[in-house]
Formats: C-alpha cells, sequence, structure tokens
C-alpha cells in the first residue's frame, strides 16, 4: 500500500548541560568544567524510493539525540545523533508548527527541519582575572519541537489519466513491470502506480470521476499527483457511450483542480479499439482530434497501434 500523505511529530535533541567542577590537581585548582553537546537535528533527505513514507504508518513521533554532558577537565560532551528521515522525491514538506513549506524534488536533496539545542557552558568558560573560580554553568537548550506534513507528489515523465477501467493498467503492464491490477469494475487502481519504459516513468493515476476535485470518489487524493507529471496520457474508452464528453469531463476535473494542468503536453489515447468496429474508432478518433490534434487508438491486442504508442513514448524519451 502506498502511503503518500502522512502527519508526524518531530523533536530535535536537547543541548548537553554545561558542568561546574574543579581540577583535582594540586596548584591548580581552577575551574575545569566543560561545555554540553550539541542536541541532534532533524533532517528530511530525499530518496528514490516511492515506498519512504511506509514506516509511518504507525510510527508519528521521531527524536533526534540528545547532547552529552560537559565534564572534567574542559572536556565538552558529544552531540546527539542526528536523526535522518527519507522521503520520497517528491515530497512536499509541510512544517504546521512555523507555517512553511519546503519541497524535496531530488534523491540526495536534504533540509534541516528541526534544529537541536545548544549545549550549556561549562564554569571553565566563565573565568576571568575578576573571577577565578565562577561555579556557573548553562543547563542546554531545547532543541525544535514541529508538528510535519509529509505529501507525496509523484514526478513521473507520463502520467495516465481518464475515468475507471479504460485500459490504464493493461498498458502499464504491458509497457513495464509493474502490477496494476486489472479486471473490469470501477477503481480497479486504487494507488498510483509507477513503472519504467527505458528511462521514462510511467504513472498510472487512479481512476478520476465527476466531481472528483470536489473529493468525491477517489476525490483529489491523487489528483495532486498529476501536477508534476511531465506529459500526460488522457485514456479515453472506444466503447464509451459518450467518448467526446468523457475526454471533456475528466479534463473539467483536471483544470478545476489546478488550471496548469491543462497546460501540458497531451496524447489522447482511445483504449479498448478491439470493442469497436475499425469505422467506429476512426469515427471517434476524428471528433477527439477536434479537441487535440495528438490523438491515436489503442488496442493491446493489435501490435500496429501497440507499437504507434510506444512510438510516441521513444519519442519522449529523446526529447527528455
Amino acid at each position: 500500500m502506498l502511503i503518500d500523505d502522512v502527519t508526524i511529530n518531530v523533536r530535535a535533541g536537547k543541548g548537553g548541560e554545561g558542568a561546574s567542577l574543579f581540577s583535582r590537581i594540586a596548584m591548580s585548582r581552577g575551574p575545569s568544567g566543560g561545555n554540553g553537546g550539541k542536541g541532534g537535528n532533524i533532517i528530511i533527505k530525499g530518496v528514490s524510493d516511492i515506498g519512504a513514507l511506509r514506516k509511518f504508518r504507525n510510527k508519528k513521533d521521531i527524536r533526534a539525540g540528545d547532547g552529552k554532558n560537559g565534564s572534567q577537565n574542559m572536556r565538552t560532551g558529544s552531540d546527539g545523533k542526528d536523526e535522518i528521515i527519507f522521503v520520497p522525491a517528491g515530497t512536499v514538506v509541510h512544517d504546521m508548527t512555523d507555517k512553511k513549506k519546503n519541497e524535496i524534488k531530488e534523491p540526495g536533496e536534504e533540509i534541516i527541519i528541526a534544529r537541536g539545542g545548544k549545549g550549556g557552558f561549562g564554569n571553565f568558560h566563565y573565568r576571568s582575572g575578576r573571577n577565578t573560580s565562577p561555579e556557573r554553568a548553562n543547563p542546554g537548550e531545547p532543541g525544535e519541537s514541529k508538528k510535519i506534513r509529509l505529501e507525496l507528489k509523484l514526478i513521473a515523465d507520463v502520467g495516465f489519466v481518464g475515468y475507471p477501467n479504460v485500459g490504464k493498467s493493461t498498458l502499464l503492464n504491458e509497457l513495464t513491470n509493474a502490477s496494476s491490477k486489472v479486471a473490469n469494475y470501477k477503481f480497479t487502481t486504487l494507488e498510483p502506480y509507477l513503472g519504467v519504459y527505458y528511462e521514462l516513468i510511467l504513472a498510472d493515476i487512479p481512476g478520476i470521476i465527476k466531481d472528483a476535485s470536489k473529493g468525491r470518489g477517489l476525490g483529489y487524493k491523487f489528483l495532486r499527483h498529476i501536477e508534476r507529471t511531465k506529459t500526460i496520457f488522457h485514456f479515453v474508452a472506444a466503447d464509451s457511450s459518450d467518448p467526446l464528453k468523457d475526454y471533456e469531463s475528466i479534463r473539467k476535473e483536471l483544470g478545476k483542480y489546478n488550471p496548469n494542468v491543462l497546460k501540458k503536453p497531451e496524447w489522447i489515447i482511445v483504449s479498448r479499439a478491439d470493442e469497436k468496429s475499425e469505422e467506429e474508432v476512426e469515427k471517434i478518433v476524428k471528433e477527439l482530434k477536434k479537441k487535440n490534434s495528438k490523438t491515436v487508438s489503442l488496442s493491446i491486442l493489435d501490435d500496429k497501434s501497440l507499437k504507434g504508442v510506444k512510438n510516441i513514448l521513444n519519442s519522449i524519451k529523446e526529447n527528455k
């Protein structure tokens, strides 16, 4: 199961306490308390694993290590261990405490989301000509505590969209090693599936229906995955009672969610072409070409039409 939206609580480490100690060496009994170590940070780092948020399904509290206390002979306590939270590239990090937002776009990219507290000064730090035997030492500062929402928005080269049961999963399985469910009922795909066609990342976005932008059906839960998709393959079933209406309805939902999505490069794929006669499919393609000249028909059972879709993908790959 893909986890793509989680809220967690994070707490950076507390700084260690400064020590108030004096040397035990004869003739040198001055202050010798060391400083406390710094608390560990909470770091968020991008990885290529799309399932990286799965571990937060039950684990909601993340803590970094506390700094160690200072000790004798001006020894500074060791710093607390940083805690690294690995998230998929494409994750939006919402700092709900400070009302800020960051994005992790690439694997290896990282941000410090909560900083560890500073260690306290030991009494050695406060020695002076006027005060040769200070007893003063500071406690460590607390680390930052925050509530964080991690929202994954897939970064795919090609996103498959359309009503449920229009052949998106079937094509993804044919082109890649994905294992998306294929069956003749609505909402077969209940989470995004990814596959790789040579260098291209393909994403099968769950079926969108009328009023999805308002939360109906699977709702806008998966609409956000369209935002960063570079090219859209819009599937329209040839055996639909009204293919043109289907196309316009989905476009309307995408536009309601984010008008910028409508500006993305798009191919219309008239799928399930084997369910209609050749003449009927040609009529549907001709009608849809009035909306978008980049319209092709597809039947998984027809090698020629499948090769045509592969050629489109190859062209996208070459211009990537």
